[in-house]
């Protein structure tokens, strides 16, 4: 009788797995909360502690799963290995691992499709080698300089090594459409890093969203667009990029959500809900 029992609770297991893996006819997309980081001043943003609203940074992963494949878009701060370990910087982490957050919903690394990353610094890549089977889609200059010498600041090689090897697509214009249908396009947004890139969803229920990465971090700077922070690779092209994409959401009329806006993070729903 007990050996039945936990059959069927394999079954239902494997039931759940399955449903999470059914293919969807529209893309959906899953947040995933990957951690914090406790910002006590925002100088390095070029801006007042009494000019922000919301001071900490939440750290976000994202997984677009459509007709044709999936994709995942950021992996945090605090590798999966390291989460709940004295390791240091680990206490930035989530309250659980990407890989844990993603076998809720009936995926592993093996199932996604493509990895994509707004940039390299170290606080979006903690869990891109976990991804170094899928295709890699990366701007030319972003993947010049990950694996320049020396190493660029504020990035940590060990995340993303080996994604050297892995199958790549390297991008050299302004959009990619990543499964051929308009509605998953990356959008290239360069000057926070050599080659930072937005992502770009047109979802059939929620409508357009634009997934900015490190565009911006603070609702604040949308205000204040020649506000870059100290350590933007090229000013010029942030506020440049900024009035592009700014102008762009306005067109499609897409939300643009600011991926370390931590009151923003605190309203969506998160994996394994989804958008659609």
């Amino acid at each position: 009788m007990r050996r039945n029992w936990k059959l069927g609770a394999l079954g239902l297991l494997s039931a759940a797995l399955a449903l999470g893996q059914q293919t969807p006819k529209t893309p959906r997309l899953y947040v995933f909360d990957l951690g914090m980081l406790k910002m006590a001043d925002p100088s390095m943003f070029n801006f007042k502690k009494e000019e922000i609203a919301t001071l900490d940074f939440c750290v976000a992963g994202y997984l677009i799963v459509h007709p044709r494949g999936t994709l995942i878009f950021d992996t945090g701060v605090v590798p999966d290995s390291e989460v709940g370990t004295s390791a240091r910087g680990a206490g930035n982490a989530g309250r659980r691992t990407l890989r844990a957050q993603l076998e809720e919903i009936g995926y592993a690394p093996k199932d996604i499709t493509y990895l994509a990353l707004s940039h390299y610094h170290s606080d979006h890549t903690a869990n891109a080698n976990a991804f170094k089977d899928s295709t890699w889609l990366v701007q030319k200059p972003e993947r010049d300089a990950m694996f320049a010498e020396p190493p660029p600041r504020i990035a940590n090689v060990a995340h993303y090594n080996l994604l050297r090897d892995s199958k790549t697509k390297i991008l050299e214009q302004d959009e990619y459409d990543v499964f051929g249908d308009g509605t998953v396009v990356l959008k290239a947004a360069y000057g926070h890093t050599p080659g930072h890139q937005v992502l770009v969803l047109k979802l059939a229920k929620t409508g357009p969203i634009i997934l900015a990465g490190d565009l911006y971090h603070y609702q604040e700077e949308r205000k204040f667009r020649d506000r870059t922070p100290t350590f933007e690779f090229n000013k010029e092209q942030s506020v440049a990029s900024r009035a592009r994409i700014e102008d762009y959401a306005k067109k499609i009329g897409a939300e643009l959500w600011i991926e370390h806006d931590l009151a923003h993070q605190n309203t969506l729903k998160k994996s394994p809900a989804y958008y659609e």
